[in-house]
């Protein structure tokens, strides 16, 4: 048994590293991918005295954020799903499917059309925080309305919490709904951009702050990992070796409902791919929640920024939503993993 250890944390290792580069690999195709064509001198623009203008100005001010924005936004939904499938000890749990996303972006809605009428006067400075903040507490109220609501009804059921989840996304996704049926045509537009999803509105500065909070909560994640490898016996065995379940159940509600939140909030509701992003890696590196953590945070990385360069350069000079496209993708994903979990559990859910 002892051998063993060593050998898997070493093929996590190599994992992780070929993910890497593959991750850099499509970084640079999805910058060099486009309309106009990127020459490598205009990588150097910027330190050029006559400045940027043309495929530099297009790669530094649009690709170039754009696809670190996708890679942010992709590493930070598979961290989410990895956490929550953790804390549910279910494999289909998905911020998404659990309705964690939607409650984000009904929050956006909300705050898009009901109170942009109520004449608040909101300082300029504050206008660009106002959506995260308010998916950040739409994110936390399905947090917690789902454990709580699935404690209630159906205790100790995984197919009780996937039916809780739906029903919330449900709810939520109707309130998104009657906000589209009461916008003027200027918000609605805008709220066309959260349910279809799209990272055309990348800049430096969400890239910077989706980056900083990442990081955090990664850090944050690695602490509460061997905590919620203990988690996965159940919540009477991780209390007996010492785990503060309750603390330990809202630290991750927290991470998720922050970064599902800003996900939201920049880029609108893309599905899938932090249910899996966490599937692929565990199924090759186990189930350990310290190598499967950083693992999924650089698969979903990888599919989304894979998905959105397709999404962006399939169609020139139109643009498919990647929303769009990654519900094509993961909808026939879905469906084989349910398969591979029933048969898993002997034929039933």
């Amino acid at each position: 048994m002892p051998q063993h250890g060593p050998r898997q944390q070493l093929s996590g290792g190599w994992m992780l590293a070929l993910l890497l580069l593959a991750l850099v690999l499509t970084l640079m195709m999805a910058v060099n991918f486009g309309a106009v064509r990127v020459a490598a001198h205009d990588w150097w623009a910027p330190w050029r005295a006559e400045g940027m203008g043309g495929a530099a100005h297009v790669l530094w001010h649009l690709r170039l954020p754009r696809a670190l924005l996708a890679a942010a936004v992709g590493a930070a939904l598979g961290l989410c799903g990895a956490l929550t499938q953790g804390l549910f000890r279910n494999p289909l749990a998905d911020p998404g499917l659990l309705g964690v996303t939607s409650g984000a972006a009904c929050a956006a809605a909300l705050a898009l059309t009901v109170f942009a009428g109520a004449q608040v006067a909101v300082p300029p400075a504050w206008r660009m925080w106002l959506l995260p903040a308010s998916a950040f507490v739409g994110a936390l109220l399905v947090c917690v309305a789902l454990e709580r609501m699935a404690r209630w009804l159906t205790p100790g059921s995984i197919t009780g919490l996937l039916l809780t989840g739906l029903a919330l996304n449900a709810i939520t996704m109707s309130v998104v709904g009657l906000c589209s049926y009461l916008a003027t045509d200027e918000q609605l537009r805008s709220l066309t951009f959260w349910t279809l999803g799209s990272l055309a509105g990348a800049n430096w500065l969400v890239v910077g702050v989706l980056c900083v909070a990442l990081l955090f909560c990664t850090w944050r994640a690695r602490q509460l990992a061997h905590a919620l490898n203990a988690l996965a016996l159940g919540e009477a065995a991780a209390g007996h070796v010492g785990v503060n379940v309750p603390r330990l159940r809202a630290g991750l509600i927290a991470i998720v409902a922050l970064l599902s939140a800003l996900a939201v909030a920049w880029c609108g509701l893309i599905g899938f791919i932090g249910l899996m992003a966490p599937h692929l890696v565990r199924g090759m590196a186990g189930a350990d929640q310290r190598r499967v953590l950083p693992l999924a945070m650089v698969a979903g990385a990888l599919l989304l920024l894979v998905a959105d360069t397709v999404a962006r350069t399939v169609a020139i000079p139109a643009e498919i939503p990647v929303g769009i496209f990654t519900a094509l993708i993961g909808g026939p994903g879905f469906l084989f993993l349910l398969r591979s979990v029933v048969r898993q559990q002997g034929g039933h859910a």
